[in-house]
């Protein structure tokens, strides 16, 4: 959390969009709600003592600490329901974008701005000749839009520029890091300067070390520990979708043998 503090004093380095408001603001409940879901207590129901243990003082002490987790569990989802219901007042994370989104820097595009349509019209060009960033899938042009206003950027100021992502649109994970995509780091050297560079990295710490942003230790390991939850996360669903699909699979050939038979 101590990270907000360096979005909050440096909106001037940090070039971002209205597209990126949006996708935030679309994403953020969903998120919300699936980490409340996963925010699950022990099982009291399957956990029974022995009636010959009933009398034992640890008995006695595991009541109280489990009233004492019911009762902190139960806080803990009101809070979650306040930063659901009034982000602007509950939740820390909404209120430093929200300054950031508002922010009246030159890196900020915001709909006031008459430069967007160009922005926009550079974007679907580049989405319909197939440029990166994007998916085979994507039926959008927002990472066309996040791309153009960077170049747009780094145009004006003649500067490097780092992106922070883990998306691997960009460019492509290998030996725990991000390498950016072939074909963005020719355009912007091609279209900014021969001389600037563009960096891709999964790290936020990284990204405001790269941009002379000093950050502490403990804030990098922290990162650290967080992305390694979230690929454990990650890889915990797929095996849990890849076992589901194998059941559906077993389903629908019992099903058809049931049926032939």
């Amino acid at each position: 959390m101590s990270v907000l503090d360096h979005i909050d004093k440096n909106h001037e380095k940090i070039i971002t969009t209205t597209q990126v408001e949006m996708e935030y603001k679309k994403n953020r409940q969903k998120v919300i709600v699936s980490s409340l879901s996963e925010m699950k207590g022990p099982k009291w129901d399957s956990y029974k003592l022995p009636v010959i243990l009933s009398e034992a003082q640890a008995a006695s002490s595991i009541e109280k600490d489990r009233k004492d987790i019911d009762k902190q569990s139960k806080i803990l989802t009101k809070k979650i329901e306040s930063i659901l219901k009034s982000p602007s007042t509950n939740d820390d994370v909404f209120k430093v974008l929200q300054r950031l989104f508002k922010s009246k820097t030159k890196l900020n595009l915001k709909r006031p701005d008459p430069i967007r349509f160009t922005i926009r019209n550079l974007a679907k060009k580049r989405f319909i000749l197939g440029y990166p960033p994007r998916k085979d899938s994507d039926v959008t042009i927002g990472d066309s839009i996040n791309w153009e206003w960077i170049i747009h950027c780094a145009q004006q100021h003649n500067q490097d520029v780092v992106i922070v992502s883990r998306d691997t649109d960009y460019g492509c994970r290998h030996s725990g890091g991000m390498i950016i995509n072939d074909w963005l780091a020719q355009e912007f050297k091609q279209r900014v300067n021969r001389r600037k560079k563009v960096v891709l990295t999964d790290k936020l710490t990284e990204g405001f070390k790269l941009a002379n942003i000093s950050v502490k230790q403990r804030e990098v390991e922290d990162e650290d520990d967080f992305i390694s939850a979230l690929n454990k996360h990650r890889e915990k669903v797929l095996k849990e979708r890849g076992n589901k699909r194998i059941l559906d699979i077993k389903e629908a050939l019992n099903a058809m043998l049931e049926e032939n038979t």
